[in-house]
């Protein structure tokens, strides 16, 4: 029999919601668990890179919850959250209220879209349908220029996701030679920064600097991004001209939190302690890129670390509801195979040590290895 004082409900159906379901219902047979989301499905958002070259189809990443969620227990409440009431007792949807005991918050972050003339650019990790476009705006050129680049969050520097845009970047240009077009292209990597990447370590900003000379990949780095236009992209050391720009904005969190009542971070994050706790609300946590926890200023906003964070979070959460203290703190790590559509380079740091192996077939296809390992769940 459920356990009516075990009421769960979790925002989200990305990384951090799931993982914290299956760790929630391995740690809790009995509890009722609801997941509320506007649709029961899952995007593998890291595998969007290889939409645009064609190594994958976006309908090959967007896979069905409804298997997942009968094997688990887990309602769904396909809903849009738009506030919290009653100290996060009370989820408010635009398809009514949800109530619970407890609650993990995983809905996601979303992109800075404040710079003039950002509709001029395409941002990958939007979705399946943004990586649709881009493949397609690139099968259209027999020529040209292509930018490519990622921003930040001013007031939370950590918000940023630049991986896949190194991956976006090199990927394409192997694809240009696999066509036998790249000498009809000029591709040039642009960043605020001098040294962009420097999150993933030294060893890693030089690495991927280098790689881009090997493959003639031009530059612009350590001038600040003023705009886009139809002619390219804007910034303080002059205008990068662009037939086709590839950006990636920075992160804050999701709009409905400025009707939640929960504490902010300067970002625009639910702001965290080192439990996966919001603090001063009891029963409430959150995982993933909603969320702005303590930690290096190198925190990665991935998929990996939103896993970490979820199975603490869903740990401490229970531990809550039986009146014991937290004790799972998520380790701050960072794993990155950045994929070049035949090859792959590995980047590794935590708060010991960070490195960079060169790239080789073998992380390629680990990547892809990787990709198939952890939808199985979702394949069954």
């Amino acid at each position: 029999m459920k356990n009516p004082s075990r009421r769960i409900v979790i925002l989200g159906a990305g990384f951090a919601a799931l993982t914290a379901a299956r760790e929630l219902r391995r740690r809790s047979p009995d509890a009722d668990i609801t997941l509320v989301a506007p649709r029961p499905e899952f995007v593998y958002l890291p595998s969007l890179i290889w939409v645009p070259t064609g190594i994958r189809k976006g309908s090959d990443l967007v896979l069905p919850l409804d298997r997942f969620l009968a094997d688990h227990r887990i309602d769904f409440h396909a809903a849009s959250v738009t506030g919290l009431k009653d100290c996060g007792r009370t989820v408010i949807t635009d398809q009514g209220e949800v109530t619970s005991d407890a609650l993990l918050i995983a809905t996601g972050g979303r992109f800075l879209k404040k710079l003039p003339g950002i509709e001029h650019a395409l941002t990958l990790c939007e979705g399946v349908a943004a990586a649709e476009t881009i493949g397609k705006r690139l099968r259209e050129m027999d020529g040209g220029s292509i930018a490519f680049g990622f921003g930040g969050n001013p007031k939370e520097p950590s918000a940023m996701r630049g991986g896949p845009m190194f991956e976006l970047l090199f990927g394409v240009e192997t694809w240009l030679r696999q066509q036998g077009k790249r000498d009809r292209f000029t591709l040039t990597f642009f960043n605020a920064a001098a040294e962009p990447g420097k999150r993933l370590g030294d060893k890693a900003v030089k690495g991927l600097v280098a790689e881009m000379k090997k493959r003639a990949i031009q530059t612009h780095l350590g001038h600040k991004i003023s705009g886009f236009s139809a002619q390219g992209v804007e910034t303080e050391g002059g205008v990068l001209p662009a037939d086709l720009i590839l950006f990636m904005p920075g992160l804050t969190g999701p709009a409905w939190v400025e009707n939640s009542g929960l504490p902010i971070s300067p970002g625009g994050f639910i702001q965290a302690d080192e439990f996966c706790r919001v603090p001063g609300k009891v029963g409430v946590y959150v995982a993933g890129d909603a969320g702005s926890f303590p930690g290096p200023d190198w925190l990665p906003k991935q998929a990996h670390m939103a896993d970490l964070q979820a199975m603490a979070a869903a740990q401490n959460l229970l531990l809550e509801l039986e009146g014991k203290p937290p004790v799972a703190r998520p380790r701050a790590e960072l794993i990155c195979i950045v994929d070049s559509v035949d090859s792959g380079i590995l980047i590794y740091r935590d708060e010991k040590r960070a490195w960079l192996l060169p790239p080789s077939r073998l992380f390629h296809w680990a990547k892809r290895f990787f990709e198939g390992h952890y939808l199985r769940v979702f394949r069954k």
